[in-house]
């Protein structure tokens, strides 16, 4: 993975270059795991900007009958690379183990759209689909928002938008590595800067990318790190061991359940940012998507999948 990687911040400055690089790169999955059916469409946007492209993933409906949550999903890619091709599987495959409806968000990406462009359409697709529930998962309480790395951001910085303007309810946030502080200067942002695949660089081109030279990164919808966790729902925070961001994952969850919010933290430790795509490859990613399935499914009132949830959780 890291081989086939942009040298981002290095020989690598521009974000279409890193782009063709990764699309040049990228498998080709004949045979992506299977969804009741798939659909691209448009939801309005925030006041000003465009319709925000989505893909709505339903599960097969003999398997998952209703009711059921409804997911709004974030992709990582720093702000600036990935797309909904490029989370197809692991999408299909979180729709797969939780029977739920997936809405996975094409935000715009920096640095042509730079913060707070990204959240502004992640909470806007997110109050379409709590004005939809009843045609999506059909469950009016199991509303929940994900992500994967600045995924991660993204669906934590929504959810203060969310607060703020007085909805949509959400039941469950589902952080996978997050990005959640561009302080970057953890503990494990120094012993993980480099040879796990994400580096220190990496991030640090992600956030100039992402902020320009005039965004501030200590606004909580940068670095939900810093927001007052009050209000917030119920979370899981999953990290990664050899990830530079392991530390500001553990630091949210912690934060969280300090004020008072549930939260539940399933931590990997020989895993490295980015394994969740490797389900077909690597056991830890096989469990780690069917836990937080797990998770998503005990939205719906009396609902689980299988037995516990297992992880690190707590």
């Amino acid at each position: 993975m890291a081989a086939a990687f942009p040298d981002l911040g290095g020989a690598v400055t521009e974000a279409a270059e890193a782009r063709r690089m990764l699309d040049a790169a990228a498998p080709v999955r004949a045979h992506p795991a299977a969804a009741g059916s798939v659909r691209d469409r448009c939801v309005p946007g925030p006041p000003g900007a465009p319709p925000v492209p989505v893909r709505v993933y339903r599960p097969d409906p003999a398997r998952w009958p209703g009711p059921r949550p409804t997911v709004v999903f974030c992709h990582g890619g720093g702000w600036v690379l990935c797309g909904l091709d490029s989370h197809d599987a692991t999408v299909r495959a979180l729709c797969r183990a939780s029977g739920a409806v997936f809405v996975s968000v094409d935000y715009r990406r920096a640095p042509e759209a730079r913060f707070p462009a990204a959240v502004l359409d992640v909470h806007a697709a997110l109050c379409w689909a709590g004005a939809h529930l009843g045609e999506l998962g059909g469950d009016p309480a199991a509303l929940v928002v994900a992500g994967d790395s600045s995924g991660g951001n993204l669906a934590a910085a929504s959810l203060l938008l969310a607060r703020e303007r007085g909805g949509p309810a959400v039941a469950l946030q589902v952080l996978i590595y997050p990005v959640l502080d561009a302080g970057r200067d953890s503990d494990s942002y120094h012993s993980n800067a480099e040879g796990c695949f994400l580096t220190a660089a990496h991030m640090r081109w992600f956030w100039e990318q992402y902020l320009g030279p005039d965004g501030d990164g200590r606004d909580p919808l940068a670095s939900p790190l810093a927001a007052d966790p009050a209000g917030l729902p119920p979370a899981r925070v999953l990290v990664a061991g050899c990830d530079p961001l392991r530390d500001e994952g553990r630091a949210h969850h912690r934060r969280l359940a300090a004020g008072g919010v549930p939260s539940a933290l399933d931590e990997y430790p020989g895993m490295f940012h980015g394994f969740l795509a490797l389900a077909d490859v690597l056991p830890q990613a096989r469990r780690a998507v069917e836990e937080l399935g797990e998770a998503i499914a005990s939205t719906v009132e009396h609902r689980k999948n299988s037995g516990g949830t297992g992880g690190s959780a707590g």
